[in-house]
C-alpha cells in the first residue's frame, strides 16, 4: 500500500512540473511575441512624418498619428479589439495597457536621452523617434506559475 501511494504521489508531483515547465515555455513565447508586436509598434509610429513641417525641410514626427499607429499595430499584432483587450482567438487574455508613450521631436537637442524612472528605462535617440512601454498579462494556462506581467519598451528613431 505504501508503494502505491508513493506512486500516486510521484505521478502527481511530476504533473505539477510537467505544468509548470510547459507555463514557463508558453509564458517565454508569449513575452517574446508581445515584445515583437512592441517594437513594429514603436517603428510604425516613429515612421509617421508631419508633411508640413517636411515640406519647409524640418523632419518631425506627428504626435496624434504616431500614437494612433502605435495603438492600430498593437492591436492587429496582438489581436486586440478597440479597447486593447483581446479578440476571441488571442493568445492573451487581459486587456493590453499603453503606459508610457512618447515622440521625441525636432525641438529637442540631438543625440537625445529618454528616461523613465518610473520604468527604469533610458534609451539614446540620434533624431526624432518614439518611444513606447506597454503593459502585458500573461495568461496562465495552470495554476502552478505565479502570475506573470510585463512592462515590455520599445523605442524607434525616424528612418530617412
Amino acid at each position: 500500500m505504501a508503494k502505491l501511494t508513493f506512486g500516486v504521489l510521484m505521478i502527481v508531483l511530476w504533473w505539477m512540473l510537467h505544468a509548470l515547465q510547459m507555463d514557463e515555455e508558453v509564458a517565454m513565447g508569449t513575452v517574446h511575441d508581445a515584445k515583437r508586436a512592441v517594437d513594429r509598434a514603436a517603428h510604425a509610429a516613429a515612421q509617421r512624418i508631419d508633411g508640413d513641417k517636411l515640406e519647409m525641410g524640418v523632419l518631425s514626427l506627428q504626435p496624434s498619428l504616431a500614437s494612433a499607429t502605435a495603438r492600430e499595430y498593437l492591436r492587429s499584432n496582438l489581436s486586440l479589439d478597440e479597447s486593447l483587450s483581446p479578440l476571441p482567438g488571442s493568445f492573451l487574455r487581459e486587456a493590453v495597457e499603453m503606459r508610457a508613450f512618447a515622440v521625441v521631436n525636432e525641438n529637442e537637442t540631438f543625440p537625445y536621452t529618454y528616461r523613465n524612472e518610473s520604468y527604469d528605462y533610458e534609451v539614446t535617440l540620434n533624431r526624432p523617434g518614439v518611444v513606447l512601454i506597454v503593459h502585458v498579462e500573461y495568461p496562465r494556462m495552470f495554476g502552478v506559475l505565479s502570475p506573470v506581467a510585463w512592462d515590455l519598451k520599445g523605442s524607434a528613431e525616424l528612418v530617412y
